[in-house]
């Protein structure tokens, strides 16, 4: 086979393989890449030196056996027989679950995680969205420190159990969305500056010097972005892409790297007959982020509306530190806007920015199931200090209102796992970094990082110990008891129906009609036939619906319909939907 390494500043630069050592060739054909044919199979070991260097892994390596730092192995992906024949799931009407292999079980194993897809199934989920599966270092982490963006951390399976995983989520009728990080590697096992321009000084990013965009040799570094996205794609036949903080992509040439990125998913999707997507997060709440590219938009399929949360977030707890500041003086308006409106912040003041922010989106031109919806994520759980979902804090008949908010809300909704039957088990922010000043560092940082938010400092957990990975995988014994099986029953209800209406997948967010009462803490909005009431207060309502004649499709609480003035009596923290039709 052959081996090609991009080292565009190098003199030399050798292949290690199977043990011994030769020379590569300059390709004549491609200016910085090296070459050479060798024998090779699945599983052979290797790994490169430049300029008579240490013997780096490839940075387009398929497989990690031995983690960030140890040799590359070869990859055949056509030994894999696959099993199911898949056309495909798009994202419009869909319902999709946030899950890390880590934690998602006991085992912390693709394998593991793919005998509970059934779960899954069951709940009405169509999509299973994995966390960062690219190898990082030790055995347990949220992922979002990978290096090898082409490979699949081995403590989880490796590639062959991610094919695995696949495979049985596609026999399940489920798809699968993965979650990659382009913005930032490492920095743990992160060799790829000493092949070439990876990174750049020009800009900077929270993680330090920015991935290189738009500097000399970025034309290599955007295909080494691009060829990976479409690894998954093609190689592992992912459904879609979450990307990790676009926003972070500092990109000033004309042609931004997500519009090209964008081009190259839907030339593969033509290619492969099935679709395949794009969903980005971003802070920017700029909506020619999902506007078509023919429009003058980027071309991204759909985005996390972190909006939608904050509001929620803020009606539910009363929250107000950091970024709930904007939300938590009318948290029930807010919530009312982001229905209808998609973004709270579409250029107005933000005080926790202290500027404007944001850009109205036009109702008329982008689908409602472009933006993602959700109460719960691993970011608004895990960045917590102690990483408390909103199960611990909440009564059961406020989690059963954000279900309902999220479930037959306009956007496409996302569950984070484990709140579907209101886990009583936190997720933490978990680490295993093998390097001791690194760990240290770790440590450290959060510690300071909360204690200005004034948590004591033996409160926050501690990253590095294998305790707080433990306490944050999911029990699996919780479902079938007390109060979380009545929640898993709301979950599913509230699914099925979101598949059984048309209304509440309606595209259409100009057509969404909200009403609501801030002091009485209640919102109700209307989907076509379908209306939602949502009582958020401990004391009954009445909330109007108009006089039409109405259904009780699904409520927490025992209700009547409405009256003859068509006013619907909604218990203490309970929601109601109803058909009108």
């Amino acid at each position: 086979m052959q081996f090609e390494v991009w080292a565009p500043q190098a003199g030399r630069v050798t292949l290690h393989c199977d043990g011994a050592t030769r020379a590569m060739e300059q390709d004549p054909e491609r200016a910085g890449w090296w070459a050479i044919d060798a024998e090779a199979r699945d599983g052979t070991r290797y790994g490169f030196a430049v300029d008579e260097g240490p013997v780096r892994p490839d940075p387009r390596s398929r497989r990690q056996p031995d983690g960030p730092d140890g040799l590359s192995a070869v990859v055949d992906h056509g030994l894999h027989p696959w099993r199911a024949e898949w056309p495909g799931r798009p994202l419009p009407g869909a319902v999709l679950y946030e899950l890390h292999v880590g934690t998602y079980t006991r085992e912390g194993t693709l394998d593991a995680a793919a005998e509970r897809l059934g779960h899954l199934a069951e709940l009405g989920v169509t999509h299973v969205e994995l966390m960062p599966l690219c190898p990082f270092p030790g055995r347990h982490g949220w992922g979002y420190e990978g290096v090898s963006l082409w490979a699949v951390h081995e403590p989880y399976g490796g590639p062959a159990a991610l094919k695995r995983f696949v495979d049985r989520a596609h026999e399940l009728g489920l798809g699968v969305v993965l979650d990659v990080v382009h913005n930032h590697l490492g920095p743990s096992g992160n060799y790829l500056p000493e092949f070439g321009p990876y990174f750049t000084d020009r800009h900077h990013t929270p993680w330090g010097t920015a991935v290189n965009l738009d500097a000399p040799g970025s034309d290599e570094v955007r295909a080494f972005l691009i060829g990976s996205a479409l690894a998954w794609l093609r190689d592992y036949r992912v459904d879609g892409l979450r990307l990790d903080a676009v926003h972070a992509l500092v990109d000033t040439r004309a042609v931004h790297f997500l519009e090209e990125l964008s081009a190259a998913v839907d030339a593969l999707a033509t290619d492969a007959g099935r679709p395949l997507f794009l969903i980005a997060e971003s802070d920017r709440n700029d909506p020619r982020l999902v506007t078509g590219r023919e429009a003058g938009g980027l071309g991204l399929q759909a985005q996390w509306n972190d909006d939608f949360h904050h509001a929620l977030h803020a009606a539910l707890t009363g929250e107000s530190q950091g970024y709930y500041a904007d939300f938590a003086r009318a948290p029930v308006g807010a919530l009312a806007k982001t229905l209808t409106g998609g973004f709270f912040h579409d250029g107005t003041y933000s005080s926790f920015r202290g500027r404007r922010h944001g850009r109205p989106l036009d109702r008329s031109r982008i689908a409602a199931h472009r933006l993602l919806g959700y109460s719960q994520t691993h970011d608004q759980v895990g960045n917590r200090a102690q990483g408390d979902r909103l199960s611990a804090g909440l009564a059961p008949g406020l989690l059963a209102c954000a279900a309902a908010l999220v479930l037959t809300g306009p956007c496409t909704p996302m569950l984070f796992m484990g709140e579907e039957w209101a886990a009583g088990t936190p997720w933490q922010f978990f680490t295993d970094h093998t390097d001791p000043e690194l760990a240290e560092a770790v440590r450290r940082g959060r510690r300071r990082e909360f204690a200005a938010h004034g948590w004591a400092e033996e409160d926050v957990p501690d990253p590095q110990d294998p305790a707080t990975r433990d306490r944050s995988c999911l029990d699996w014994t919780e479902p079938d008891s007390e109060h979380h099986a009545r929640v898993l029953a709301w979950y599913r209800r509230l699914i099925a129906l979101r598949h059984e209406q048309p209304d509440l997948t309606d595209p259409d967010l100009a057509d969404i009609k909200v009403a609501h009462d801030e002091e009485a803490r209640w919102l109700a909005f209307r989907r076509g036939d379908i209306c939602v009431a949502v009582n958020l207060a401990k004391t009954t309502v009445g909330i109007p619906l108009g006089s039409r004649p109405a259904e009780i499709l699904a409520a927490w609480e025992p209700v009547t319909p409405p009256d003859e003035e068509g006013v619907l009596q909604v218990p203490g923290e309970c929601c109601v939907v109803v058909a009108q039709p």
